[in-house]
């Protein structure tokens, strides 16, 4: 893999959440530090079809009061809309998932506008709990390559 960050610890019991809009994988390491062995802890997938297949209506249109111009509304974006309440979904779990489990440190891995997203949604628990956050998607790799990435 190109684009290699830096080294990451991940010490034994880290939770490394790997994800993006639509998919998320909660890994724990159940290996050392020096050589780690992440487990899927739980997987989530969103059905998140396209805008043009959510919603059939076109664009409203607004009417000006002052004049008798009218100017077109832009649609919405429902497939935008779902990703953001999937990032919700899935930081609520990852809540519940850091409660049941007393772990004591997140690496958060996601693409920058999933890292944002899910920034706004994390509580304070998990805030303080994070020790690196990766702005890259890897969702789409194997595990063992993942774990290659985080400690190379």
């Amino acid at each position: 893999m190109s684009n290699r960050p830096p080294f990451t610890r991940l010490p034994h019991r880290t939770v490394v959440f790997v994800g993006d809009g639509r998919k998320a994988l909660f890994l724990f390491n159940e290996g050392s530090e020096r050589e780690p062995r992440l487990k899927v802890q739980q997987v989530f997938e969103d059905e998140n079809p396209p805008t043009r297949e959510q919603g059939a209506d076109r664009p409203g249109r607004a009417l000006s009061r002052i004049d008798s111009k009218r100017s077109a509304m832009q649609q919405t974006d429902w497939h935008d809309i779902e990703k953001h309440r999937f990032v919700r979904e899935v930081a609520g779990a990852l809540d519940r998932l850091l409660r049941q489990s007393h772990v004591q440190r997140i690496v958060i891995v996601a693409p920058p506008r999933t890292l944002a997203d899910l920034r706004r949604s994390f509580s304070p628990a998990i805030e303080k709990r994070i020790v690196a956050e990766i702005a890259k998607d890897l969702t789409g790799f194997p595990i063992d390559d993942i774990s290659q990435y985080l400690t190379a």
